[in-house]
């Protein structure tokens, strides 16, 4: 039978990767992103919702799961990517509180939340929740704290909810390092000497392409990592392994 998989932040860079991804592995995809879906497809029903609403306005999940079931249709919810994200950028003193706040609503609360909501769908076969993390959970540098907070958060409930839910749920984490999508070069427009030392620091020699994220996210939501829970997978090209010493 053909299972949907629901996915937060579908319009984005990895996002988009993943929606197109999981149709071609035969899946039913319902995407989720606060921006409208630039192009929705007959394989993908979209829902329109900013997750970040869930912690402020509590009661704004249950519409959100009867959009989500209605979309479904006649293919059980059986896997959620949440991989929706914000990035506020600053060091603390200059990062305002609702940053932070917003930060933690959109990256931590929001999954869990998410998770809670439909857990009785993913507890009736075999369901599988993938939080999309980051290296900056393991290592970051200036200017990322709230970011890497969060991320480091979302890993450790990546964990903590393998414990809580297993057998039924497999719950497991992937961590890209620096990603070749829209938002990223346009960071670095105009600077063609930044990104290639940002391509050079991974041994790999060069950033990920967001296909290749979608590949690995498309086996960690299936069968053959059925043995895989509690586990954070980095597709890091090498970066987190490499001591940066002064030469």
């Amino acid at each position: 039978m053909k299972r949907s998989v629901l996915i937060t932040g579908c319009n984005g860079g990895i996002g988009t990767r993943l929606v197109d991804a999981f149709i071609k592995n035969g899946d039913r995809v319902v995407g989720v992103d606060r921006m409208t879906a630039a192009k929705p497809t007959p394989e993908m029903s979209f829902v329109q919702m900013d997750i970040g609403d869930f912690a402020r306005t509590p009661k704004s999940i249950s519409e959100f799961e009867k959009k989500v079931r209605a979309a479904c249709g006649d293919a059980p919810l059986r896997a959620v990517i949440n991989n929706a994200a914000v990035q506020h950028l600053g060091r603390l003193d200059a990062l305002a509180a609702d940053a932070i706040l917003e930060t933690l609503d959109v990256n931590v609360v929001a999954p869990m939340l998410i998770a809670k909501a439909f857990l009785p769908d993913l507890e009736k076969d075999g369901g599988v929740i993938l939080n999309i993390g980051s290296v900056h959970a393991e290592a970051t540098k200036p200017g990322f704290a709230a970011y890497a907070t969060s991320k480091a958060a979302l890993h450790g409930m990546t964990r903590a909810l393998a414990i809580d839910l297993g057998p039924a749920v497999r719950v497991n984490a992937l961590a890209p390092a620096a990603t070749r999508t829209d938002m990223l070069e346009a960071g670095f427009a105009g600077d063609a000497k930044a990104m290639q030392a940002l391509t050079d620091v991974h041994p790999l020699q060069r950033i990920a392409d967001p296909e290749e994220i979608a590949r690995i996210a498309v086996f960690l939501a299936g069968k053959d990592a059925s043995f895989m829970t509690g586990a954070t997978i980095y597709a890091d090209g090498g970066v987190l392994s490499r001591l940066h010493d002064p030469a």
